[in-house]
């Protein structure tokens, strides 16, 4: 059904626990379709982050981008992204989430076709810089369009399938990668996996114009532009010189960034505790960590991705350069981990209901081993391996990551008002992506540089080793969140 009509359940004051009730007799709630609308066009965003790892050695052929400028063309998209998510949440908030939501698609759409047509590298980078700008206006509005127009066991459902969403579109990004770049669709190769954007995007705008109801905040704040400003600059600092360092002989300026950006993160926390004593506006409330879900699950939210996302990464290097995949290849090889954490996902709803937190508990545990079978399976296999042979440690691993990822998602925002649900949602986005974007840097960095002495092989190995010490952590975190789960 089509309306312009704001869906603003009742509301209570931060750091109490949230209560909602439905939305009012009249007003328009998320249906199915305005659901799994929703969901695909939170998919874009996430797809793209993954989707070009297997095609940056078709790119480096074509374009003759060279190590540096190939890390720009994953690292320009990701701290665009993770550095605007916020801001994109509070303007949803202000102007309502379906009409950021639908210009958000439509800039996504012509920010992709510019990465499909780009003649250069460098044109390539800027592209892509801008459609991570539009990804940062996109997500945040179907996350809190979810926590705004939803409620009781349909808000619960609905974001188990967006965490869900988030996990899946992931591995898929990945596998449709090399789909499409192998199949080189009328010549295009690499450039098929951004044109490919513009069609689906269409469709989700015109599914979007007939059943995503228009929600936004009943005082909406004005945007806080010295927070803004200093949690780009944190994030700039922080992402920048961890994904261009290497590639760039560690330079003097990648040192100075770095020592930069715990001052300005120092600054962004005095500033939006300042905003919030005196009555301001800060861009993420102080408080919302007052919330035990919120700050028990973002914290768990870090090593998590942060491993997540080195780990995809790692393996598309890994399974390109040194087992000498195709792209089709590498990518049928993640095919297990997608399919094994889409029915954990199925399956994780059931289970937090029956165990609670200890679903979580072990799902992370269970990653450990999927993490443990891969890491013996290339130190003994290699180099003869297939895809199957890598196929149990790539489903365990996933069964795992789907019992982690979705459930967290639905913990995070379980007490978040609905009113402050753009910015709940966009900080639960920027930690996931800034997270994800952190892991490509770190674990690639470490990745890439033990690849030179001691060979891809023991590389990954001790890559993988590395990402266990985050799960290690993930798993101690598991237990300070709440014992049940809303």
């Amino acid at each position: 059904m089509t309306s312009r009509a704001q869906v603003l359940p009742r509301v209570t004051r931060i750091g109490s626990p949230a209560r909602t009730t439905p939305p009012p007799a009249g007003a328009s709630a998320l249906g199915a379709l305005g659901l799994l609308t929703v969901l695909l066009g939170a998919a874009l965003p996430m797809v793209d982050f993954f989707i070009v790892n297997v095609a940056l050695p078709t790119i480096d052929r074509d374009l003759h981008a060279g190590p540096a400028v190939l890390e720009m063309v994953v690292a320009g998209y990701g701290v665009a992204y993770a550095v605007l998510l916020v801001l994109g949440g509070r303007l949803g908030d202000m102007f309502g989430r379906r009409t950021l939501f639908l210009w958000g698609l439509a800039t996504f759409a012509l920010t992709s076709l510019a990465c499909g047509i780009a003649p250069s590298a460098w044109t390539l980078v800027g592209a892509r810089v801008a459609q991570g700008a539009a990804s940062a206006l996109l997500l945040p509005q179907a996350l809190a369009t979810i926590q705004a127009a939803t409620s009781g066991s349909r808000r619960a459902t609905a974001l188990s399938y967006y965490g869900a969403t988030a996990g899946v579109a992931s591995v898929v990004g990945q596998v449709l990668g090399g789909v499409l770049v192998s199949a080189d669709i009328a010549g295009s190769g690499w450039r098929a996996i951004f044109l490919v954007n513009v069609p689906v995007a269409a469709v989700a705008l015109v599914l979007a114009l007939k059943a995503v109801p228009e929600t936004r905040s009943p005082h909406p704040a004005r945007v806080d532009r010295p927070g803004t400003v200093l949690l780009g600059a944190t994030l700039i600092t922080l992402l920048l010189p961890l994904t261009e360092g290497r590639a760039a002989g560690w330079p003097v300026w990648a040192w100075v960034l770095l020592a930069l950006s715990p001052l300005f993160a120092a600054a962004f926390v005095a500033v939006e505790r300042r905003g919030e004593r005196t009555g301001g506006n800060p861009l993420l409330p102080p408080s919302l960590l007052r919330l035990h879900s919120v700050r028990s699950g973002l914290m768990l939210v870090v090593p998590f991705c942060l491993g997540f996302g080195g780990f995809m990464f790692v393996l598309a290097v890994a399974m390109q350069d040194g087992l000498h995949f195709g792209a089709l290849k590498a990518g049928a090889a993640l095919v297990p981990l997608c399919a094994a954490f889409f029915a954990a996902s199925l399956l994780g709803p059931r289970a937090v209901a029956r165990f609670g937190r200890r679903t979580v508990t072990a799902g992370s545990l269970i990653q450990g081993a999927g993490l443990l079978v891969l890491a013996g399976t290339f130190l003994w296999g290699w180099p003869h391996l297939g895809v199957w042979a890598l196929a149990p440690g790539m489903a365990i691993a996933g069964f795992g990551q789907g019992f982690v990822l979705p459930l967290i998602f639905r913990i995070v925002l379980s007490e978040v008002p609905p009113a402050q649900a753009g910015v709940g949602g966009g900080a639960m986005a920027t930690t996931q992506q800034s997270s994800l974007a952190l892991g490509v840097a770190t674990l690639g960095t470490l990745f890439l540089t033990l690849s030179s002495s001691v060979g891809v092989r023991d590389a990954l190995v001790w890559t993988l080793l590395a990402q266990l010490a985050a799960v290690v952590l993930t798993t101690a975190l598991t237990l300070r969140l709440p014992r049940t789960v809303k």
